[in-house]
């Protein structure tokens, strides 16, 4: 049983959403953005994405969407009226001159800030709350998350079942990819990172095809000589699509950030983790609210080869220390799949977000 049953409200018509995203330095804020509007754009809605840096989209979503507009936004663009619904990602502040066309409107959008991804407990008081603004207009913070008191997590209609029927094999074939008969696939996303060669020598202890990302996984990882038994192959940029297919065909995720890391747990596939770093220290709070919330249930010896491995991963550990082993592949996947029969629970995020716009608007 894939999907719980979560009733859901009838759909507004057609309202026109405003979508505002900055590419700060990577590309897990516009692929957040995007799987949004794909999101909201299959509940009816007609969405307009303001984006600041779009090129990353000619990857990630070639195709596009009949329902999705994508504006690059500069400071010369001549602003439109608004939509219906207005949503900042990240607190990316939308421009002075549109917000002054917002609060001119005979009747001003729903103005949502969508936050970052966490399971701190902040998140659950913070969700939904008022912020009124100098402007006269309110705004109110929208927050995914793990625990129904929250918003959720991007998800589809149908995901499970359309992984269900994924042919891993011929997508695989269909790519350029072939694993060796018992040979192991791993995937790996990530930032700039000192323990890659603890993870190499670590993913020699099975024969594994270790397929890296472009950017950091591929460059830091051929930069170093392999071990026996483990070997490589960089991959392009993949669609989002086909990136989710990729996390299904492997036995072992290594992802990064936010969006990948939410696709890797629906997967359902074993993954590590490596939180976006930030200098002050906070992220290391952040990965250990997590790892509360993701192994509460799971075997203790099995929670704390996680989150050694986890803690490990992201740098958190004393330097010089050994990096621990990894747990049977067999036991770690049937802890990730007991978490997402949980995360299922949980109405996804586009759905809840119309939801909360229809007692605004």
């Amino acid at each position: 049983m894939f999907h719980a049953v979560t009733p859901a409200r009838p759909a507004p018509a057609a309202w026109c959403w405003d979508i505002f995203c900055r590419v700060i330095d990577n590309h897990g804020d516009l692929g957040v953005c995007w799987r949004l509007a794909r999101d909201l754009a299959a509940h009816g809605q007609r969405l307009r994405l303001w984006v600041d840096d779009p090129a990353a989209l000619r990857w990630m979503a070639p195709e596009g969407h009949p329902q999705i507009e994508v504006r690059h936004w500069t400071m010369d663009t001549p602003w439109p009226e608004p939509g219906d619904v207005v949503v900042e990602a990240f607190g990316c502040d939308p421009p002075e001159a549109f917000v002054a066309r917002m609060a001119a409107a005979a009747r001003p959008p729903v103005w949502v800030n969508l936050e970052y991804l966490s399971a701190e407990d902040y998140v659950e008081r913070s969700h939904r709350l008022r912020s009124p603004q100098r402007c006269g207009l309110d705004k109110w913070f929208f927050y995914p998350g793990f625990t129904p008191a929250t918003g959720g997590l991007l998800r589809e209609d149908g995901l499970l079942a359309e992984q269900a029927r994924f042919d891993a094999a011929a997508w695989l074939a269909a790519h350029g990819i072939a694993p060796r008969p018992g040979e192991r696939l791993v995937s790996l996303f990530c930032y700039p990172q000192e323990r890659i060669p603890a993870l190499l020598s670590a993913l020699a202890d099975a024969p594994t095809l270790l397929l890296t990302t472009p950017g950091p996984a591929t460059t830091l990882s051929e930069a170093l000589p392999l071990p026996a038994g483990l070997r490589r192959q960089a991959l392009p940029w993949l669609p989002q699509p086909d990136y989710d297919r990729l996390l299904w065909a492997c036995e072992l995720n290594l992802v990064r950030g936010e969006d990948s890391f939410v696709r890797a747990q629906w997967a359902g596939r074993p993954f590590l983790w490596q939180i976006y770093p930030q200098d002050d220290g906070v992220h290391a709070d952040k990965l250990a609210a997590f790892l509360r919330r993701h192994l509460a249930a799971a075997p203790p010896a099995l929670a704390e080869a996680i989150t050694g491995l986890m803690r490990s991963w992201n740098g958190l550990t004393p330097a010089g220390s050994a990096w621990p082993p990894l747990p049977p592949l067999a036991d770690w996947q049937r802890c990730t799949l007991a978490w997402r029969a949980e995360l299922l629970a949980q109405p996804p995020l586009a759905r809840q977000l119309l939801e909360f716009v229809m007692e605004k608007r």
